[in-house]
């Protein structure tokens, strides 16, 4: 009489049964290759193997998803818009494997102070660069990465806690993060070189009249207060061109697109032949901040860095 299999038994080849077929990291690691080298043969290359094995994999990898990754047109790989929207996917785990490998390498070299920031776009051109200036001569050689992003996000990934300091004109401290304050400025107009209004020291609202003027956009908080500047004083301007863009102002306004306000520090990171800077009348406080996360590891360097900041700003006035 056979003797009857234990729980355990059947339970362990019931597991077994239920086991699906299912993506591994192989199949998207072969489906990267082919994106990156456009075909299988140079898929192959990349992955040191041969091309059978690719193309195996790849149809493995379209079957189990049950949808076709490739058109073959006149033989040879034509991305879908399912592979295209899954290769931006992919692209950015692949990121963030390589920053764990570089932090992995990194933990070897203790000796080494790298300092990871997260700017606004405009802030990682117009301040940043000046300050990183001040710091390394100051301190010396000194590792620091920049990230740029910009609104939700930018305070999404300071709550992650991703960061050793954060570069923001807003400023109300996203969870897990403080916000320190920087020296705040006025805004600046921005003029042709050769405009007439170049020749004036201070501009007022009333010489903006009839100009044609490159606004920021229409949600911009900024604009919002230079709006409201005008309407006050019941100038109307020649609004035709808006960007979101403080940097995208000043390029517009240096092929004579217009006259426009902007922040001090893109105003006099952009000026130069085509570009001139005019104070104001009437004050338009910009201010920038730092934010600080609570939760990571402290890291030598940000203090003097949060200084060069500082400094770089004043630097601005």
């Amino acid at each position: 009489m056979p003797r009857p299999r234990s729980t355990e038994s059947v339970q362990t080849q019931a597991d077994t049964e239920d086991i699906s077929p299912r993506v591994s990291h192989r199949h998207i690691e072969v489906f990267r290759a082919v994106m990156l080298a456009g075909g299988v043969t140079g898929a192959a290359r990349l992955l040191f193997t041969s091309q059978p094995t690719v193309s195996r994999e790849l149809a493995r990898l379209e079957s189990l998803l049950g949808y076709a990754l490739f058109e073959r047109v006149q033989g040879r790989l034509r991305a879908t818009a399912r592979a295209l929207s899954l290769w931006t996917e992919v692209q950015r785990s692949w990121q963030g494997l390589d920053h764990v490998i570089e932090h992995a390498l990194a933990l070897n070299e203790p000796s080494q102070t790298s300092i990871s920031v997260l700017s606004m776009p405009a802030l990682s051109h117009a301040l940043l660069p000046g300050a990183l200036a001040r710091l390394q001569a100051q301190q010396g050689p000194m590792s620091v990465s920049v990230a740029t992003q910009d609104g939700p996000l930018l305070q999404e990934w300071m709550s992650a806690q991703r960061f050793d300091l954060g570069l923001t004109e807003q400023g109300d401290a996203p969870p897990g993060t403080r916000a320190i304050a920087l020296p705040a400025l006025d805004e600046v107009a921005v003029l042709p070189a050769h405009h007439p209004l170049a020749a004036k020291a201070k501009l007022q609202p009333s010489d903006f009249a009839d100009q044609a003027f490159v606004s920021l956009a229409r949600d911009d908080l900024y604009r919002q207060q230079i709006d409201a500047v005008f309407t006050r004083a019941k100038v109307e301007r020649k609004l035709l061109l808006e960007t979101h863009s403080a940097i995208a102002v000043c390029a517009m306004v240096q092929h004579g697109l217009g006259v426009a306000i902007v922040n001090p520090l893109t105003a006099h990171a952009c000026k130069g032949p085509q570009l001139v800077v005019r104070p104001l009348t009437f004050s338009i406080p910009f201010q920038v901040y730092a934010l600080l996360p609570l939760h990571r590891p402290a890291v030598s360097g940000v203090d003097a860095l949060l200084d060069a900041l500082r400094s770089e700003v004043l630097h601005a006035d």
